[in-house]
């Protein structure tokens, strides 16, 4: 299962340089670092995200993840995958561009838009 990570581009080129993502402010100080699920993540971009660009949308794949990867309850009693402890760089299966559509929402790849298709 593909799970995914919004951040700056900018700190995002600095975790592949480095190898490894150990999350932005809010995962350093919460313990975890934040993702959401394919069906979760257009409302993670509209909430705490909204009219930021050069943002990427990290796709990362659970299996590689291990014990670390937890799903837990959060927003409105959802679960939400919070990974506790670093992100290798190994585990990433896509990176893309989350840029601003004309109506200052984000426009999310076609390849995930074919993910949330009934």
């Amino acid at each position: 299962m593909i799970i995914f990570k919004i951040c700056p581009r900018a700190q995002w080129q600095q975790a592949e340089a480095a190898g490894v993502f150990h999350g932005a402010s809010i995962d350093l100080t919460d313990g975890f670092i934040h993702f959401s699920s394919a069906a979760q993540v257009k409302e993670t971009a509209r909430r705490h995200f909204a009219h930021q660009d050069d943002l990427v949308l990290v796709g990362v794949e659970t299996e590689d993840l291990g014990g670390a990867l937890r799903w837990e309850s959060s927003r409105g009693g959802d679960l939400f995958p919070h990974l506790h402890g670093p992100l290798p760089i190994t585990a990433v299966r896509s990176v893309e561009p989350l840029r601003l559509g004309e109506d200052g929402g984000h426009v999310f790849p076609p390849a995930l838009e074919l993910m949330l298709a009934p």
